[in-house]
């Protein structure tokens, strides 16, 4: 089967704004939706303005559409009070949605932050126990159990997208980021493959380049076809030339600077 029929939640984020430009021709149809402003509606696109917390609104976006994209939601840690209505509510109403109407695959932006309080001297696949560092990582841990749920009980395969570092200047910035950058192309060509591949039922990737000191092991989903052309390296000299030291503690965790936000335990203990 083909997937000719996209709709990407969350088209305004910074993710979304680059899938579109990205994916445009490339697909039947892209239907965009955000709560935000979104726009002139290019060729081959539709634009939904609607917030994820409203069922109705969302079944009415999913008419039609063959594969979901969902990338809206609060894409930082913050206050319960946020990530609760958007981040928990707003992804079940958007797996129901979508398997109210029928939609056949569901792409989950998941995040690193799901797995960042393993140590980093660990290198991680897709089979690691979940050790969320946030609130935010925490539900994105709910994403990845509500895919498998309904991979499992409704037949959607689903594929969820531990990405690491992107950012909206399409360059490395800190240290950090040498290990866990992912450029705007390898996260266009991971989508695309996410959405054209014949047949899966549940997977979990990682969203990072090919980069020379990268700790996250694609090698269970290397079906996919996933390559990634970009490098982090590229921008070492430059990061470092900058003065710029990784936070000895941020440095022993794969969530780096999510980890020490509001921290109170005792990193000895986090085996």
């Amino acid at each position: 089967m083909t997937y000719g029929k996209i709709l990407i939640t969350g088209a305004s984020g910074q993710i979304g704004r680059v899938l579109r430009a990205g994916l445009r021709g490339k697909y039947q149809l892209l239907r965009l939706l955000d709560i935000a402003p979104l726009g002139q509606a290019e060729a081959g696109e539709e634009l939904v303005q609607a917030d994820i917390r409203d069922m109705a609104a969302l079944e009415e976006a999913m008419e039609g559409i063959e594969c979901v994209v969902h990338l809206a939601g609060v894409p930082v840690e913050d206050v319960w009070e946020k990530v609760l209505p958007l981040n928990i509510e707003g992804c079940y109403n958007t797996f129901e949605a979508a398997r109210r109407k029928g939609v056949k695959r569901f792409i989950f932006a998941s995040s690193n932050h799901a797995i960042g309080f393993h140590r980093r001297d660990r290198f991680l696949d897709d089979e690691v126990m979940p050790r969320p560092d946030s609130r935010y990582g925490v539900s994105k841990i709910f994403g990845e159990a509500l895919g498998r749920l309904y991979a499992d009980k409704h037949g959607m395969q689903v594929a969820c997208l531990r990405i690491g570092s992107f950012r909206g200047d399409n360059q490395p910035t800190a240290p950090r980021h040498l290990l866990t950058w992912v450029s705007e192309r390898d996260m266009v060509q991971l989508v695309e493959k996410c959405i054209d591949y014949p047949h899966y039922h549940f997977l979990i990737a990682y969203g990072v380049s090919n980069n020379v000191r990268n700790r996250w092991d694609n090698s269970n989903v290397r079906f996919l076809g996933y390559q990634p052309q970009d490098d982090a390296e590229v921008y070492a000299a430059e990061i470092f030339a900058s003065g710029q030291q990784e936070d000895p503690f941020e440095a022993i965790f794969h969530g780096g600077m999510f980890c020490p936000l509001e921290f109170s335990g005792d990193a000895d203990q986090i085996d």
